[in-house]
């Protein structure tokens, strides 16, 4: 016996292969900060945790539907109408395990061999593997920190072949916390209005995440022409403190949403109940306090920028949203070690920082574009502070 092709194609997350290290290294009493793990360190709101006790204690516990309760369907729909100006049906939502599943199930069910996915690098660690396994064909498309890690219309225009079948566009960003601004996503639509054989996933995972007055908006919403072609996938993973719930949600096309139920029925089945009444809560309560979210992890954000911009051999762009920031050292490249070894890769450098300076972080190159690294800066602002020093002082340390 011997693994599927299929899965041959894939590897690892290299993000969560980073997680578990962490915890290894804790567990074996090792003083490390881990800066790898993408999720907020604050816990479940109260109010949602009481959401999912009551759901259980009132017999919430058996199958739902396929894609989600028509409960927690409405509630995805109250919000895309609320946040986004964007109207749906339930046959246009569909409810999975986890922005993951969404995008999985997206993929699988419409990719044929051959079909290309153009995905702007640095990219989420899942889009390219979750294209190959659907036997899909990823096409980079590099947008460097010399244009704020976001691709440019000439750029996606460049990409479009006749088989391009789809285009991710993630902002905030995952690794990056770019974001484009509704300007920016106009004159990408009008690069795809000229282009009708392709469809867009909007990743908007971290919408609730933004800084400095930024104003969030989805190409959905800035380009109503695109809007039978879109799948805006959304979640409440990342603002609302719930990634181990496991619900991710989207809306598009009946026909797609129709489709990925289809997978679903096959592989998962539907979310778990108790979850889906939880994030039936987190979705139609008053949302103010995601306000209260995004303004502590952008102290934390300033806080990082800061400390690593006065760090040798260190540039770090000023992220939009999310809470990850993507600093560039190709200054530190071909450097070496106190102990000899010389930095060749950013997959080195991160490698010296975990064995020497005992901090965690994620090399460029799980995200498609290098040298830099991913640092999540969702932990307190103490940890992040010591983080910083021992970054600094293993910088340093280079000769």
């Amino acid at each position: 016996m011997q693994p599927s092709a299929a899965l041959a194609r894939i590897k690892p997350s290299p993000t969560l292969a980073i997680t578990s290290r962490v915890a290894e290294l804790k567990a074996q009493g090792v003083d490390v900060i881990g800066l790898g793990a993408g999720e907020p360190d604050f816990d479940t709101p109260d109010f949602i945790k009481e959401a999912g006790i009551k759901a259980i204690r009132d017999g919430k516990t058996k199958y739902t539907n396929v894609d989600g309760t028509p409960e927690l369907k409405d509630a995805v729909i109250l919000k895309y109408k609320r946040d986004n100006g964007l109207s749906y049906t339930r046959d246009q939502i569909t409810i999975n395990a986890g922005g993951k599943h969404t995008l999985f199930n997206a993929m699988v069910a419409t990719l044929d061999a051959g079909d290309e996915v153009v995905i702007p690098a640095p990219y989420w660690v899942s889009y390219p593997d979750v294209v190959l396994f659907a036997n899909g064909t990823p096409v980079f498309v590099a947008a460097g920190a010399e244009q704020n890690y976001k691709l440019r219309p000439e750029q996606l225009e460049a990409a479009i072949t006749p088989r391009t079948k789809w285009v991710i566009l993630n902002s905030p960003s995952n690794p990056t916390g770019a974001a484009y601004s509704r300007d920016e996503l106009k004159a990408l639509g009008a690069v795809l209005e000229r282009h009708p054989h392709v469809w867009i996933f909007a990743d908007d995972m971290y919408e609730h995440i933004v800084f400095d007055d930024f104003e969030f908006t989805t190409i959905a919403q800035v380009c109503p022409s695109l809007y039978e072609r879109t799948l805006t996938a959304n979640g409440c993973s990342k603002a609302y403190a719930m990634t181990g719930w496991r619900i991710g949600f989207a809306g598009g096309a009946p026909w797609l949403i129709k489709a990925m139920s289809k997978l679903q029925s096959q592989s998962t089945s539907n979310p778990c109940s108790i979850a889906q009444a939880a994030s039936v809560a987190a979705l139609t309560a008053d949302q103010g306090f995601l306000k209260d979210h995004a303004a502590l992890f952008q102290s934390r954000r300033d806080l990082v920028v800061g400390l690593l911009n006065d760090t040798v051999g260190i540039t770090c762009p000023k992220p939009e949203g999310a809470f990850y920031v993507y600093p560039e050292f190709s200054a530190l490249i071909g450097k070496t070690t106190p102990n000899g070894r010389r930095i060749a890769t950013d997959e080195d450098f991160v490698g010296y920082l975990l064995d020497d300076a005992k901090v965690a972080a994620v090399q460029g190159a799980a995200f498609g574009l290098s040298p830099a690294m991913r640092i999540s800066y969702a932990t307190s602002d103490a940890l992040l502070r010591e983080a910083c020093t021992r970054i600094q002082a293993a910088c340093a340390a280079l000769r």
